[in-house]
């Protein structure tokens, strides 16, 4: 049965530089775009129904994205290649430069999802894996899929059944969905979901991150989050975090010119006290003290 979606979506500065190409298939519609966006152009995007955006090109550069709204000072991040945005999630993006694109959205119906995943992973896992947003840089053989599927959403050549199996493709391929015999024991994280952990922290450009966000990232309650957290790094998140916070600030002091406080303001320390005393705390010593060593040495 087609599908047809439906979404709110404020755009200004973006201009479409072709024809916009979309079909629509049983519980999904693809719809690909050939666009440039100006310095300073931006857009709101808020949908009923899970959606998947995939850009043919490296937007990181020159689009940042965010889910809080007014967030773009302080709570945006680069624009990834390949982008899952859970049911009623909304996104706000802001170009930094001008910049062409082309990118496929696929617009899910919740239920083909699960119709689609529930036999493989169980109804629980299934229901999970849709709430989970999922960013990623590298696309690899989701992006060969993604262009077969412009190709039939463009021009079609075969049964809809192809190319609803392209979209299945894409959906396996970037949602996060848990792999039961890869998951480490004794109730520890496993490196996927450190790895997720990670990637979200460097695109917070070192500001803190809350439990409740950490947590969500890789799908689990803050509080089993907090516990199993500890039992896989012996830390607590708040610890762990801070200890790559100061890394970043460690890279920042030996391989730039900033101050002490131009770092911590960059890093969302409330000043350069802050960052002095959190310095000290993880390194043993303050942050000018130790840029003096470095240059010694």
């Amino acid at each position: 049965m087609s599908y047809l979606h439906s979404m709110t979506c404020f755009t200004e500065g973006i201009k479409v530089l072709a024809p916009v190409k979309w079909r629509s298939l049983d519980g999904m519609v693809g719809v690909f775009w050939d666009a440039e966006g100006q310095a300073g152009a931006r857009g709101y995007y808020l949908s009923p129904d899970p959606r998947i955006v995939i850009f043919f090109n490296d937007v990181s550069p020159f689009i940042r994205m965010t889910n809080h709204e007014g967030g773009m000072t302080g709570y945006s991040r680069p624009m990834t290649r390949a982008v899952y945005v859970p049911a009623g999630v909304p996104l706000w993006t802001g170009f930094t430069a001008t910049h062409r694109f082309s990118h496929l959205d696929l617009h899910l119906h919740r239920d083909r999802l699960l119709r689609f995943l529930s036999p493989s992973v169980g109804a629980s896992a299934a229901l999970a894996a849709l709430r989970r947003p999922v960013e990623i840089q590298d696309t690899a053989a989701i992006e060969t899929l993604a262009g077969l599927l412009v190709g039939e959403v463009s021009a079609p050549t075969k049964h809809a059944v192809f190319a609803e199996s392209l979209v299945a493709g894409i959906v396996a391929g970037l949602l996060d969905i848990p792999d039961h015999g890869a998951e480490q024991p004794n109730g520890r994280l496993t490196q996927a979901q450190m790895n997720r952990l990670m990637s979200r922290l460097g695109s917070c450009n070192g500001n803190r991150l809350s439990v409740a966000d950490m947590a969500q990232t890789v799908g689990l309650s803050e509080s089993w989050f907090a516990n199993v957290f500890k039992q896989t790094t012996g830390k607590t998140p708040l610890q762990w975090q801070l200890g790559k916070r100061i890394d970043l600030a460690q890279k920042l002091l030996v391989e730039s010119e900033l101050t002490i406080a131009d770092i911590a303001a960059q890093l969302g320390f409330s000043d350069q006290a802050h960052l002095t005393k959190a310095f000290r705390q993880v390194v043993g010593g303050t942050p000018a003290a130790w840029r003096r060593m470095q240059r010694i040495v």
